[in-house]
């Protein structure tokens, strides 16, 4: 641990997207010097203030919001509020800045680092942003100019930056646990490894409902064709009752196909992917950084709900390479997503080609990357 980096924030929130890979890098500090002095800065009302505080970490908030574009009453009052807050962010942003004099500032995303980043570095404090997605958001692009690297997933995004020479391909961090097996010790574990392929599938809450609803159809088409696959299904804590109500509707009882298992919560996510042949899911930024770096084919159906469509960014990015198979939500059902996984999955050169394809975007040392670029700016 170099001596100049002893006091560190991390701004960040919005999503857990953007809040592990902070919580990722911070982990790595402390194991390399345990007296580094941390802190995570925040929105007042974000789902950073949860996670990051059972993370163990301290947490101070700066009041920011984001701006919507209806013309609701309830919406232009939310804007007026937004607007307040960007007259009073900046101060409160300096104010935590004297307080905990960092060495360095790291935002990872959110509307929250947009304040704490460009105050540090009005401040001559060196600052690093992380992009998870594939595209820039609208706060990586204000910071451009504030920010004295830049650290992305793949070399591909270099391309959407005015100054590509601050860009750093680092990739984004994936929890250790997703290597500490290999891929056959993980089909044991989890009692799949009699030769038949596994597929592994969840949704994320935006859309889940839609999407559970045809997995419904995918999962009874598997039992009706003598389960060629193994299947393991997240399907979310609200997702869960309903999705068995509806197999029990289309006459499919779990018991009596022990191939298919529906799970309320893939606890052991990391065991999961790693025995997965083909996993079938969304594209927010944690679920694409793990499945490039554990080189596992994809069929992504990304959720149209979020921000900047940046879902559909990220899953084209994967798919241009060879990767992934993309298919929009308006065109998906259980029955398309059936025939794209067995088309998959049945031809073993085209799954061996995307297993590549996806593994030469895959980065495992993602977080050493992180902080050997973020030590370079000292």
């Amino acid at each position: 641990m170099s001596k100049e980096l002893k006091r560190v924030i991390f701004t960040c929130g919005g999503t857990a997207g953007h809040v592990n890979p902070a919580v990722a890098l911070a982990q790595l500090l402390r194991q390399r010097d345990p007296e580094v002095g941390i802190l995570f800065v925040g929105a007042e009302r974000g789902l950073e203030k949860e996670l990051v505080p059972k993370a163990g970490y301290d947490f101070r908030t700066v009041h920011i919001s984001s701006f919507h574009r209806s013309m609701k009453p309830r919406e232009i009052r939310h804007n007026v509020i937004s607007v307040c807050n960007l007259v009073r962010a900046p101060g409160e942003a300096r104010a935590i800045l004297r307080d905990f004099r960092p060495d360095a500032v790291i935002g990872t995303g959110g509307y929250a680092s947009y304040p704490m980043v460009k105050a540090a570095a009005k401040a001559g404090i060196p600052t690093a942003v992380h992009e998870s997605n594939a595209v820039p958001g609208l706060t990586t692009r204000m910071l451009e100019p504030y920010a004295g690297r830049i650290m992305v997933g793949f070399e591909s995004c270099r391309k959407y930056y005015k100054h590509p020479e601050k860009v750093m391909v680092t990739g984004t961090p994936v929890r250790t646990d997703f290597f500490s097996l290999t891929k056959e010790e993980a089909k044991q574990k989890l009692g799949v490894d009699d030769g038949r392929p596994l597929i592994v599938s969840f949704w994320g809450s935006l859309g889940a409902a839609g999407m559970n609803a045809q997995m419904a159809d995918f999962l009874a088409l598997e039992s009706r064709s003598g389960e060629p696959f193994h299947h393991i299904h997240g399907a979310g804590t609200a997702g869960y009752p309903k999705l068995l109500a509806a197999l029990e509707e289309k006459g499919v009882r779990l018991a009596d196909h022990p191939a298919l298992q529906v799970k309320e919560y893939l606890y052991d996510m990391g065991t999961v992917m790693r025995a997965a042949d083909l996993v079938v899911c969304r594209a927010g930024a944690s679920t694409i950084s793990e499945i490039t770096a554990l080189g596992v084919p994809a069929l992504i159906v990304p959720s149209p709900y979020v921000t900047n469509n940046h879902q559909e960014k990220n899953a084209r990015a994967l798919e241009e390479a060879g990767g992934a198979c993309v298919l929009l939500e308006q065109d998906s059902s259980g029955q398309e997503l059936y025939r794209l996984s067995c088309s998959i999955l049945r031809d073993g050169e085209r799954r061996s080609a995307m297993a590549a394809a996806m593994a030469s975007l895959g980065i495992t040392d993602a977080t050493e990357r992180i902080l050997r670029t973020v030590q370079e700016l000292l």
